[in-house]
């Protein structure tokens, strides 16, 4: 968020941008002409880059500049659609008239979404480098403007209001955007080859993303890649305000929010592991619900795909679950604790591949054929990727596609 510019410098740029001269700009936002002149070279000068090719006829954008505009301008109007959304809400107060983006200030976005996550003033001056009264300020200001209440005093600090939050994740989307249009000026420029936040599942950490990660980072060594493991609500939360790009691995049905779109990539089976040995792979005959429900077993939490999958296999047959379950989501924890003992645990094919070839798990044959998981991304809707990031999702995809002959 630190690499942000000025916000009024980004909306006179669209002005240009869409009246295509300096001076049809200035009529249109009432901003003199060399404000705006130095709110062009302001920008450019962060950004290194030259963005208009200046014509006696007018302004036309670089190649640069059309990367750029194509970010902002798509930056501008999350902002303004959250503005107008929350904008009044208490009648009594505010501004009167519509609401402007040239009104609002970098600063006080940077505030709200700081505030919004700390719920403390103190803790989130101190997470920015901005003193609490600065910050403060910063709030009250856009606050007054809204004519909205953004934070309630609680006992422990302050509580966001549902417009605070509205506009903070509306701001964190996009000043994402902000950040994409930059990175894609730098990656023109060989500054750099530009970054990718990922949501890990259990799968794809063991299966997808070390492949995709190596296979990508040999080609572009100097892309960063940040994975962030998590529980799966966890992670869409995240993805739904910006904070991640997209998500790699089991896809839940129904879609869990309008906002996301999920991208099939392969389907894995659900096997029954035990360690090496275990009685139930030494019967000489077929293994029974009964046989199943004489061991402990290893799970993962409820209301998740993986544990409403373990109950289906005892429930539509009408049998009882197995009375020891314990709890895991750490696969090397669920690793240990069945290679240590007689338990068994439920997991997809894919997943345990490696403890599979180096002989710590064996698959006990009962069918489990029917229950099968979708493995893919998920992505926002409104999301589009950098040119190296779209690179990057393409490696995923290729592995992932790779992986359906496993």
């Amino acid at each position: 968020m630190d690499k942000i510019p000025n916000l009024r410098h980004l909306v006179a740029f669209v002005a240009v941008v869409k009246h295509g001269s300096i001076s049809k700009a200035s009529e249109s936002i009432f901003l003199s002409q060399p404000a705006i002149t130095q709110a062009l070279a302001k920008i450019e000068k962060e950004l290194k880059a030259s963005l208009f090719e200046r014509k006696t006829d007018g302004m036309n954008l670089t190649p640069e500049g059309e990367l750029f505009s194509f970010r902002i301008e798509r930056a501008l109007e999350m902002l303004n659609q959250a503005i107008k959304k929350n904008y009044r809400l208490d009648k009594t107060s505010g501004s009167p008239g519509s609401p402007s983006l040239f009104a609002v200030t970098t600063t006080q976005l940077r505030a709200l979404v700081a505030v919004s996550e700390a719920q403390n003033y103190s803790a989130a001056g101190r997470n920015i480098g901005v003193s609490q009264s600065s910050l403060y300020r910063a709030c009250k200001d856009l606050e007054e403007y809204m004519g909205t209440v953004l934070f309630e005093k609680t006992s422990l600090g302050v509580s966001p209001s549902k417009a605070a939050q509205s506009l903070s994740r509306a701001i964190k989307l996009a000043f994402n955007e902000i950040n994409q249009g930059i990175a894609e000026i730098d990656a023109n420029n060989n500054i750099s080859s530009g970054s990718i936040i990922v949501g890990s599942l259990p799968l794809a950490r063991t299966c997808i993303l070390p492949n995709a990660i190596n296979e990508f980072t040999e080609i572009r060594p100097d892309f960063n890649v940040s994975v962030l493991d998590g529980l799966y609500e966890d992670l869409l939360e995240h993805l739904r305000r910006g904070e991640l790009d997209v998500i790699v691995g089991a896809l839940r049905f129904p879609m869990p929010s309008y906002d996301v779109h999920q991208e099939t990539l392969f389907f894995t089976s659900n096997v029954i592991l035990a360690r090496k040995g275990h009685p139930l792979g030494q019967l000489k005959k077929p293994v029974t619900l009964d046989d199943l429900c004489r061991y402990g077993w290893v799970v993962s939490r409820k209301n998740t795909p993986g544990r409403t999958m373990f109950e289906q296999l005892f429930t539509t047959k009408e049998h009882v679950l197995p009375q020891q379950i314990i709890e895991a989501s750490s696969q090397m924890l669920v690793r240990e604790i069945v290679v240590g003992s007689d338990k068994l645990t439920m997991l997809p094919k894919h997943q345990v591949h490696r403890e599979l070839s180096d002989g710590a798990f064996e698959i006990i044959p009962y069918d489990t054929e029917q229950q099968k998981r979708a493995i893919g991304i998920t992505i926002r809707k409104s999301w589009r990727g950098t040119t190296a990031q779209e690179a990057f999702i393409d490696t995923i995809r290729k592995i992932g596609l790779s992986l359906i002959k496993l």
